[in-house]
């Protein structure tokens, strides 16, 4: 039933993420039949075919769960969750222009995260409950590709929508195993594929490019490791993981 639950709010929120994007679509549409003269910073980056930037952000990271059958049988743990845990992002931008719409975008760089495991088991007496959380530091190494969609310019500014795939590999990765090998641990794959979309906005000044940007990134591989010999790795079925992040772009 849990199961169920879960499955069904995924697809709402895909559902609201659907909406999102054809309305942004629909105001980028409106927006670009106002064209004005005044845009003279937009029109000087028009002559460049590239440019490079940094991107600093933050993230706000966690792990979508899906439970086992193991999870209906066992008599101690009642929940598992992913908790979400803010972090930050750096990364290097390289933008390539495909005519006046498009970019062609890679911004590798690198993340930093923690995501949690939260248990709520049973008490022994049955009259209550307990918590257990366990957290995973993670500093990830990441190699986006990103196509963006650009309006027409309105005085020096102009919306865009972004899409693309995201490679993922937590450095930290071996020396969290030595540190924590003796100690409890759920252990999650260092290798993470993401589908990520995002919109912002452009600000064109005479020496740079501002560019607000927010983006949602779904894991679509399982990063769980199952574990036969802990409760708590074998009640889950698949996790996925799940970031919401806010970047700053400054390019030029």
């Amino acid at each position: 039933m849990d199961s169920v639950n879960t499955w069904n709010m995924h697809n709402l929120y895909w559902k609201k993420i659907a909406l999102l994007s054809v309305i942004l679509l629909v105001t980028i549409s409106a927006f670009g039949q106002f064209r004005v003269k005044d845009n003279r910073n937009y029109l000087d980056f028009q002559k460049k075919n590239y440019y490079f930037g940094i991107s600093l952000g933050i993230n706000y990271s966690g792990y979508q769960v899906y439970h086992s059958q193991n999870f209906v049988q066992n008599d101690s743990i009642n929940i598992v969750d992913g908790i979400f845990r803010p972090g930050f992002n750096l990364h290097i931008i390289t933008n390539l222009k495909i005519g006046n719409y498009f970019d062609l975008r890679f911004l590798p760089g690198f993340s930093f995260t923690e995501r949690q495991f939260e248990y709520t088991s049973r008490l022994s007496n049955g009259q209550g409950t307990t918590g257990l959380t366990k957290s995973i530091e993670s500093v990830f190494l990441d190699i986006p590709f990103l196509l963006r969609f650009k309006s027409e310019p309105y005085k020096d500014k102009r919306m865009f929508l972004v899409a693309g795939m995201k490679y993922s590999y937590d450095v930290a990765s071996n020396s969290r195993a030595v540190k924590e090998k003796s100690q409890f641990l759920v252990q999650v794959s260092p290798h993470d594929f993401q589908l990520e979309v995002g919109f912002g906005m452009q600000f064109f000044f005479p020496f740079f490019i501002f560019s607000p940007e927010f983006k949602f990134s779904q894991g679509v591989g399982n990063v769980h490791i199952y574990k036969d010999d802990l409760i708590e790795s074998r009640i889950m079925e698949n996790v996925h993981s799940r970031v919401f992040s806010i970047s700053f772009n400054f390019e030029g």
